[in-house]
Order: structure tokens, then sequence, then C-alpha cells
């Protein structure tokens, strides 16, 4: 789940807050000097390294180098989890990239921690948050400086396997919209052979964690970028006790056979049609092209918890930002306004299937998509008006390793909801209080 990303970026950061990591002195010769034909080389890192991100990537990057005589982009591929290790360590030894692809939800945290450069001044002159979604923009900001254009984004929705909501005698065009119709489409979905379920109809901690049910139900997080904290509350009492009746209702020992084969790609019981619904971000709309392409399936907004409310999902996703130290601030600021423009947003949209920020572009890219694809990409783009994502307060940055095992322990019945929200909740608080002192 990419909220774990969280847990990963908070650890990266305390480690560069002590100095280590620092890495060796590569190409360092070409940090502050211009290439061999005078142009200024800039430094850009992604985690892209495999098609069709790569070559995608690669494209925009050579179309720019040829759309000016001033500048050179070179791009450098880094695995998922060693970028944000080597990109602290660079920035503390004062040799770093100019361009960074980085989580957007700790954006914040590394502009109070002097880890990204200011964008304001220049994203103010170039009116740049006109491109993006509320909701992304605010991400990138701190004390209302912007530290990090937005780049691409995500949302969960509801995928759900038409074919066995005919033969369940439900109507494939009506997915469910509440909780309740969640619960009664599930029943009419499940199979089971004796006390054996051979199918289920919806498990809804298949594919995303507690989290996300606490803000489909809060429409909100349960910690703002101020550190006020509400975890132990009656709405979360009662969302935690709804996925507790879930697992009572197939038992651990189901859940755990139905969990092992997601991990197959080949196994997995959606593909195989034993599960019927399942929350994913859109992308698993590639999956199904490369896994499943037999299956007719529709997408649907997260159900709400009551007719009525609004349908809220989470979403993730990462900037570009320019990291504290870069010796070629305004240059690497005009490629990252060229890496967001529409036309280049909608170009990565259109071959990798990534959810755009920018929101011209995505809204172009879903009506350009064919199939089940565009079906997939424009309830993406539609789900953003009730998406939320979740930036890491600066009080708090690392909340998630108080929350999470509450949240185990109450679905493995080492606790009772009360007592592991009451005990999250305390925690988080003692924490706020520590970092504001």
């Amino acid at each position: 789940m990419k909220r774990l990303l969280g847990l990963l970026m908070v650890f990266v950061l305390m480690l560069a807050g002590c100095g280590g990591l620092v890495p060796k002195s590569d190409n360092n010769a070409k940090d502050t000097k211009a290439s061999k034909d005078g142009k200024t080389e800039i430094r850009f890192w992604t985690f892209w390294g495999s098609d069709p991100r790569k070559a995608t990537l690669n494209k925009i990057i050579d179309d720019y180098n040829k759309s000016q005589d001033k500048v050179v982009v070179k791009h450098t591929y880094l695995p998922w989890g060693d970028i944000w290790t080597k990109n602290l360590a660079a920035i503390a030894a004062g040799n770093p990239a100019d361009v960074v692809i980085n989580d957007i939800n700790a954006t914040a945290l590394r502009g109070m921690k002097n880890q990204a450069e200011d964008l304001t001044s220049f994203v103010e002159k170039d009116n740049l948050a006109d491109q993006f979604s509320k909701e992304m923009w605010d991400a990138t900001q701190h004390e209302g400086k912007t530290y990090g254009i937005p780049y691409n984004t995500d949302t969960r929705v509801l995928f759900y396997n038409k074919d066995a909501f005919k033969e369940a005698g439900l109507d494939p065009n009506k997915p469910p919209t509440t909780w309740e119709e969640l619960e009664k489409y599930s029943a009419m979905l499940d199979k089971k052979n004796g006390s054996t379920y051979e199918k289920i109809g919806f498990y809804p901690l298949f594919g995303v964690g507690p989290d996300i049910w606490l803000t489909n139900a809060n429409h909100k997080n349960y910690i703002d970028m101020d550190g006020n904290v509400s975890i132990d509350t009656q709405k979360n009492i009662d969302t935690m006790n709804w996925l507790k009746k879930w697992q009572d209702k197939y038992g651990s020992d189901t859940l755990q056979k139905f969990q092992a084969k997601f991990d197959s790609q080949q196994g997995n019981p959606f593909f195989a049609g034993n599960v019927g619904m399942i929350i994913k971000d859109q992308s698993f709309a590639t999956q199904m092209d490369d896994y499943a392409k037999d299956i007719d399936y529709g997408v649907a907004p997260l159900p709400a918890p009551k007719a009525g409310e609004e349908p809220t999902s989470w979403g993730g996703g990462f900037v570009a930002e320019i990291p504290k130290g870069s010796k070629h601030k305004e240059e690497a600021y005009d490629f990252i306004k060229f890496l967001t423009n529409e036309k280049n947003q909608q170009y990565w949209a259109e071959q990798t299937f990534d959810l755009v920020a920018n929101e011209k572009a995505a809204e172009a890219a879903g009506k350009n998509l064919t199939g089940n694809k565009k079906v997939a990409y424009q309830q993406a783009v539609d789900n953003m008006e009730h998406t939320i994502l979740t930036p890491v307060p600066v009080s708090a940055p690392d909340y998630f390793n108080l929350v999470n095992p509450q949240f185990d322990n109450i679905m493995q019945g080492k606790k009772s909801t009360e007592d592991g929200l009451q005990k999250a909740q305390a925690d988080v608080e003692k924490l706020v209080e520590q970092n504001k002192k």
C-alpha cells in the first residue's frame, strides 16, 4: 500500500537528519560545470526504470533538450527506496540532483526540514497552481510556501465483476453505493461448499487497510496538518467494528487462504472470478488487461457509509521538486514546468495509465483511452472530486508507527476496539506534544 511509503520517507528523513548515508562523490565535476557543448546540465532522478515509463520519460526529456539550447537534462534511474536515501544523503553532502520525483504526502515535511527548495516565487509568477486540484496543491505547501509541483496521483475505486453480478441476479450497471448495499451484494455473490467459501463477494481489507475506511467514514484524515488528533471517536469505533464483522463472517483461515493467492498475479482471486468486488487504485485496470482480459468488469466510487454521504476516497502521488542546494534552480524549475504542462502530462497519462496531476491533461487522456481502461481512467478522474490526500503533519511525522499496530491489535483480537483506539489516540497526542516543544 502506498501509505507505507510514508513510513519509509520518515525513516530516511531521520537518517538524513543524523548525517548518515552520505554517498560517494559521483560525477561531482558535472554538478557545477557546463557540459562539453556549453549547456548547463540538469541531473534528474526518478525511480522509473521500466517500460513504458522509461521510454515515455526519455521522449519527454529528449523533447525538452531539443526545445532550447541552454540546458541538457540527464536522467538517472535509482531503484524504489534507494532514491529517497540517496537524495537526502546527497543534500546533506551538498551534492544534490537538480530535480527529483518524490512522495507528495511528505512534501511539507521536507520543506520544514529544509530538504527542498522554495519554489513560491516561480509558481506565483506562472500561476502554476491553477493547473492542479486544490487538494494536490495544498499538499505541496508548508507555511504558505510551495516545495514541489504535483506530477501524478491515484485514487481508490471499486472494481466489480459484471458477470458475477449477472449470475447472482444483480444489475451489472448498478454497483453498491452504500455500506449496507455492499454487505447485501457481497452476500449474494458469496458461494459456499458446505462450510467452505469457494467465492467471496467482498472483503473490505483486500487491497486496502483500515485507514482507508476511516477516511471514507469521516471524510477526512484522523490527524490534520496542525496535529489535531481524532482517532478515538465513536465513528471510528463503529467503523473498526464494521471491519471486524466482515472478518468474523468469513473467518481468519478463509481470509488468509484468499489473501495468499493475491500475491500471485495468475492466481489472483479477482482475476479467477473468486472475489466479486475489490478496492484498488485505477492502475489495477492494466493488470486486468494483462491477466484477466476475459472478465467483464465495472468501476465505481467507494460506497459511502450511508445514502446521501460523500463517497470519500484516498489518494497518494508524487511531486517534481528541487532538492535543497541545487546549483541550477532556475533551469531545474523550467524543466519541471515543461514536465508538468498539459501536453506532456497527457502524453504521460496515455502511455503509462498514470492519473496525472494536471487536471486538463487527465480529462483529455480519459477521453482518448478505449475499452475498460477508458472506463477505469475516467472514473478515477471523476473520483478526484471525492479523493483526499493525507499530508504528513510536521508535528507527527511518524504517527503511522503508532496507529497501525493498534489497528492490527484490534483486528487480531489482541485488544478491544475501544482500548486500541484509545491507545492510538494517546500515543499520537504525546508525539505531537513532544514535537511541538
